[in-house]
């Protein structure tokens, strides 16, 4: 038998806007910047390294890799060797979130990376997951 209460509570949900309970606290940041010759200037690298709170060396080093082209971090700006569209970058961006960010298990991003004899991990501060990941 269901108290007032509870009808009472369950007839309040129903009549709230579905927005209410699909909130994300987590969003993917999105590059800013700008072509300037041959090159390509993300003017918020470090705000989005902030935001995810890991090391611009190493987000650094992926987005490089995985665009296969030539960059230095420099004033708190990323600058690209070439042109590079702004949706491409955005694309890393994600894979690195999703790679080295967000938790395998419960998928929030309150993770950090932690070594351990010369192993690194992925370990997530909400769940207890810990999971390898290369570095």
């Amino acid at each position: 038998m269901e108290s007032d209460y509870s009808k009472l509570l369950k007839r309040a949900r129903e009549n709230l806007p579905e927005s209410v309970f699909v909130k994300e606290r987590f969003e993917i940041p999105k590059v800013l910047g700008h072509i300037q010759g041959n090159k390509t200037i993300i003017t918020n690298f470090n705000q989005i390294t902030s935001h995810l709170r890991r090391d611009p060396k190493h987000m650094l080093k992926f987005i490089l890799k995985e665009l296969a082209t030539p960059g230095i971090f420099k004033n708190d700006s990323l600058i690209f060797g070439s042109k590079v569209p702004a949706s491409k970058i955005n694309e890393k961006v994600k894979k690195y979130i999703m790679t080295y960010v967000l938790c395998q298990e419960c998928g929030k991003p309150d993770t950090k990376i932690d070594e351990e004899k010369g192993v690194y991990y992925l370990k997530c501060m909400a769940c207890g997951q810990k999971h390898s990941v290369n570095a």
